[in-house]
């Protein structure tokens, strides 16, 4: 597997372009249409929030009639959620308006959103875009780039992503891009994520592959704890390379594959994290030794969703007993006893707590670790062989702000 430019058009037979409308203020790119050259097997994973906005439940309404699709059209700076029976007809349009000028069904045509909460979708604006987006489309990184700033809202940078590998004695490519920085909390977030591949993958068995490695990527982040309306992840396979079909898990090819598309959902949820809204610090948190890894998965998530945890580390402080705290607050059996507590960053590793007890660490070097961008946490029980890694941000003045200010 090679790391290789394109993002989102990486992969043979897809175009994307990003245009303005007038969404978002001083006239930054607003909408983003993505398309298969031909039908492309589809698999994709939605918010667990029971309120979900307009264009989530017209992606639900389309998947369950096919698992074939052709577009991907997005905005940002209107969620288009809580907008009541309104808010579903427009959606409905823009997936005609886009299926009328490429001349597809409308059910071929999925539809994301991201923005704010509660307002009426301007759909004027909404049928601009798609009729500017069409006669641009095109292959190529610039068009990666054009989809990827068109997709953000508060984030303060473009995440996209693509890598080469071989399958079948065929040069293969899987690309995405993606948009979150707010409403981060694991089981997905305010973020849209779209992954394109040119290789031939059954619906079933690519389902099977993006629900696991949600679980391990999307499901394990968190900025702010809050679950967004309109969280979206969307695999599009056209088969373009021709490979012999990857059915399940027996086919060949088929541990490359996931191997690749698991690379590219843990990178772009990993930026999404690295791109909090307000955050100076990453947080990776990882428990060891866990009896079951889904109790490992929520050991690890609690001590990056805890406001505790976060707030010493913007302050650079390594109170190791907040982690311990969080821990322990999550009602999963282990003794403190036999815990252990790293601390790493580039700058070292220190050991604050061992078997139970607290050691006598040097406050100094403690300090130096955490000033650094990228912070470790291990936490090592001895209850069982499994273990699980949460991605999480810091709890900043900034992020108060941010969100304080959303909407104005």
């Amino acid at each position: 597997m090679k790391i290789i430019k394109g993002g989102i058009t990486a992969a043979l037979g897809f175009k994307a372009a990003g245009v303005s409308t007038g969404l978002k203020k001083n006239n930054k790119k607003d909408m983003a249409l993505i398309v298969s050259e031909v039908k492309a097997t589809t698999a994709m994973m939605i918010t667990q929030n029971n309120v979900k906005a307009a264009p989530v439940l017209w992606d639900q309404q389309i998947m369950q009639q096919s698992t074939t699709k052709r577009a991907i059209v997005v905005n940002s700076g209107n969620a288009n959620a809580c907008t009541g029976a309104q808010g579903l007809k427009n959606t409905k349009k823009t997936a005609q308006w886009v299926a009328q000028l490429l001349h597809l069904k409308e059910n071929e045509v999925l539809v994301a959103s991201t923005g704010v909460i509660g307002v009426p979708l301007p759909i004027e604006k909404i049928h601009q875009g798609v009729t500017s987006l069409v006669p641009l489309l095109s292959d190529g990184e610039a068009a990666n780039e054009s989809a990827a700033n068109s997709i953000i809202t508060t984030d303060l940078q473009i995440k996209s992503v693509a890598v080469e590998l071989e399958i079948d004695g065929k040069i293969a490519h899987i690309g995405g891009i993606a948009k979150g920085s707010g409403m981060i909390c694991p089981n997905m977030a305010t973020m849209l994520s779209f992954v394109t591949t040119d290789v031939a993958v059954r619906a079933g068995c690519l389902q099977k592959m993006l629900a696991k490695i949600t679980k391990d990527t999307y499901n394990m982040m968190s900025v702010d704890g809050d679950m967004s309306t309109n969280d979206t992840v969307i695999v599009l396979a056209n088969g373009a390379i021709q490979n012999e079909e990857i059915i399940d898990e027996e086919s060949p090819g088929y541990q490359a594959f996931y191997e690749a598309l698991y690379y590219i959902n843990e990178t772009l949820a990993q930026k999404i994290i690295k791109d909090g809204e307000g955050a100076t610090k990453f947080i990776e948190m990882k428990v060891q030794g866990a009896k079951t890894q889904d109790e490992a998965r929520q050991l690890a998530k609690a001590v990056i969703q805890s406001s505790l945890v976060k707030t010493a580390m913007f302050g650079e402080d390594a109170n190791w007993g907040r982690v311990l705290s969080s821990l322990g607050a999550t009602g999963i059996a282990f003794d403190p006893l036999k815990v252990k507590l790293i601390f790493t960053s580039q700058k070292g590793a220190i050991k604050v707590l061992d078997n139970g007890q607290p050691v006598d660490f040097d406050e100094t070097l403690a300090k130096k670790i955490l000033t650094e961008k990228e912070i470790y946490i291990v936490a090592q029980l001895e209850e069982g062989d499994q273990e699980a890694t949460a991605w999480g941000c810091d709890l900043s003045h900034e992020y108060v702000k941010i969100n304080g200010e959303y909407r104005s």
